[in-house]
């Protein structure tokens, strides 16, 4: 009992703002139990796997506009239009026949000049588990700039950042999402302030932002190599989505091409960011995936070069942010994407233990 407790006290005592149970697992995996970890999970959430037909619980709400501006709209009309990205066309839905408003793209968040720099839209991931409900969000590259921020555990070393939102950036907060694996697993780098943390890999799977805040994704050595006009490099596997299509083998059963912590057909909470032809950017996330439902449902919403986050409940996040009260830019209020995403609303501007993308109004 005694060593039990304190056990218990040297996993809660660990950095970061995760769940007991995630740092529990984490810490096993650090000391080679990550066998037994994945062994565990993989049987709990085939057990748990989102039931076979049935409706989603929740209807598809859009918003017809948002009225909080992250920047003050033009006053004149002398002023030229804020250059923007067209929308996109609403996403076909995969399940047919299809809810009411499934696949039609909502503004969240903040508009710039009256413009919306995000749009989500929900659907089904696929047409037998037909009650779940994910996500995919489309951002603006030419209204939004982005940011990778270290964590405070992942990728380790010591940031400007402090694993959190910066206090002078958060006036233009409009939105965080998850990074990927730990770094043990990923199979890739992390290149931040000039340096790398763990060493970039050619082939890999990489969020790539640039010196103007702008992000791509690609493969390391063939989309993208190093340059001046690089800030932060994030890889994570290999791309599971290249040439506007899902890759092959991404339903195959050899786990270590597509990481060690569940296997490729497990259904469960996922994520992944992609880019589309015309350089806007799409995350997407839902409960019930596989990698090969993940890559589908990414290229369904256009994307030519999309890759695979974090997965599990406790990673996958999508936080909108707003400002209400004009007199204190620094009052800020956060949404989450789904209302079934297990972390708080704020959960980036606290202290993240994983790194994680910032995305600012310009």
């Amino acid at each position: 009992m005694v060593l039990f407790s304190s056990w218990c006290l040297v996993i809660a005592s660990r950095p970061g703002n995760e769940s007991f149970m995630a740092k529990a697992a984490d810490w096993a995996r650090e000391n080679h139990l990550e066998g037994i970890v994945n062994w565990a999970e993989e049987r709990y959430y085939t057990w748990n796997a989102p039931p076979k037909g049935g409706h989603p619980d929740r209807v598809i709400a859009l918003a017809a506009t948002t009225t909080t501006t992250a920047v003050p709209a033009s006053t004149t009309t002398t002023m030229p239009v804020r250059p923007h990205s067209p929308a996109p066309a609403n996403v076909v839905p995969l399940a047919q026949p299809p809810v009411e408003n499934e696949g039609v793209w909502s503004p969240i968040g903040p508009l710039v000049d009256g413009f919306p720099t995000v749009l989500a839209a929900q659907l089904r991931p696929d047409n037998e588990h037909t009650s779940v409900l994910g996500a995919v969000v489309w951002i603006d590259p030419k209204l939004v700039r982005f940011q990778l921020i270290p964590g405070i555990v992942e990728p380790g070393g010591e940031w400007s950042t402090g694993g959190r939102v910066p206090d002078s950036d958060r006036p233009r907060l409009v939105g965080a999402f998850n990074g990927g694996f730990r770094f043990q697993d990923a199979k890739g780098g992390f290149y931040a302030e000039g340096r790398e943390e763990h060493p970039l890999e050619a082939g890999a799977a990489s969020i790539v932002v640039r010196t103007d805040g702008s992000l791509d994704i690609g493969m390391w050595g063939r989309d993208h190599v190093m340059g001046p006009t690089i800030a932060t490099v994030r890889q994570n596997l290999v791309l599971i989505v290249d040439g506007g299509r899902p890759v092959d083998d991404l339903d195959a059963t050899d786990t270590h091409k597509w990481g060690n912590t569940l296997g490729n057909k497990v259904l469960v909470w996922r994520s992944g960011v992609g880019v589309r032809a015309d350089g806007t950017i799409v995350y997407a996330a839902s409960n019930g995936l596989s990698v090969l439902s993940l890559a589908i449902l990414l290229a369904q919403a256009g994307c030519v070069r999309a890759m695979e986050l974090d997965i599990n409940p406790e990673w996958v996040t999508y936080n909108i942010f707003s400002h209400p009260d004009p007199a204190n830019p620094l009052a800020t209020d956060g949404a989450l994407l789904l209302p079934d995403m297990q972390r708080p609303a704020d959960r980036f501007l606290q202290e993240e233990s994983r790194d994680f993308v910032a995305l600012y109004a310009r």
